[in-house]
């Protein structure tokens, strides 16, 4: 399986910010994704702190 997570994170922010809410989306995902069966076709928008959509996390086959 190939576990794939894409975020797109505002320019317009400080990269101290960014990282901060980086931070913050891996920990809340790392923590999330054990309540998904991780198949392929398995996936999730990601949201940040203001629960805007920033990407999302996917499941592919490993050839993917």
């Amino acid at each position: 399986m190939k576990f794939v997570l894409e975020v797109t994170m505002d320019e317009d922010v400080s990269a101290e910010d960014r990282a901060g809410e980086l931070g913050r989306i891996l920990r809340y995902w790392g923590g999330n994704v054990r309540h998904y069966a991780l198949l392929p076709g398995d996936g999730s928008a990601v949201y940040d702190s203001e629960y805007r959509e920033v990407g999302r996390w996917a499941v592919e086959d490993q050839a993917g």
